[in-house]
């Protein structure tokens, strides 16, 4: 027989949070904003990358590890959605200013970034170009759903 806390983590749903028949309300939003030219490799890539920063500097995004029933461990992931959008380069140029200025948590993935093969060679190509100038193609921002609602103006649900 289950305990509740159980019962409560198999029906995805944290343990103390709303019964089960209600649905968890966040806060906060995290949202990931692609340049819509880009390779759906591109955007796959862009994604992981983006979104891995986000758990290091806000770590209330992470839930609890993850079990199976033959109580194999897996690891933690974010305990709410991660929303995609997209928008042209003009778009995220926009994003990017308005995340500054609210001081949300970022994550940014320029063009260079493609050419690139580490994290040294990347973070080297975000630090030789001023923010103003970054050629970016995508975006992950965390913060108040309102704050960020802000941010992602202009932008459009991915399909």
């Amino acid at each position: 027989m289950r305990t509740t806390e159980e019962t409560e983590v198999r029906a995805g749903i944290e343990a103390g949070a709303a019964a089960e028949d209600e649905p968890v309300r966040f806060d906060t939003k995290i949202a990931v904003l692609l340049r819509d030219d880009l390779e759906p490799w591109q955007r796959l890539n862009v994604t992981a990358f983006v979104v891995s920063g986000l758990g290091s500097v806000s770590p209330e995004v992470i839930g609890e590890p993850y079990a199976d029933a033959d109580g194999t461990a897996y690891l933690p992931m974010f305990r709410q959605p991660v929303l995609i959008f997209e928008g042209t380069k003009e778009t995220l140029t926009k994003a990017h200013g308005r995340a500054l200025s609210r001081s949300l948590p970022r994550a940014v993935f320029t063009s260079d970034l493609f050419s690139t093969g580490n994290d040294r060679d990347n973070r080297a190509a975000v630090r030789a170009v001023s923010a103003d100038q970054l050629d970016l193609v995508g975006l992950a921002v965390h913060g108040p759903r309102n704050a960020v609602d802000k941010v992602l103006k202009g932008a459009r649900m991915h399909p």
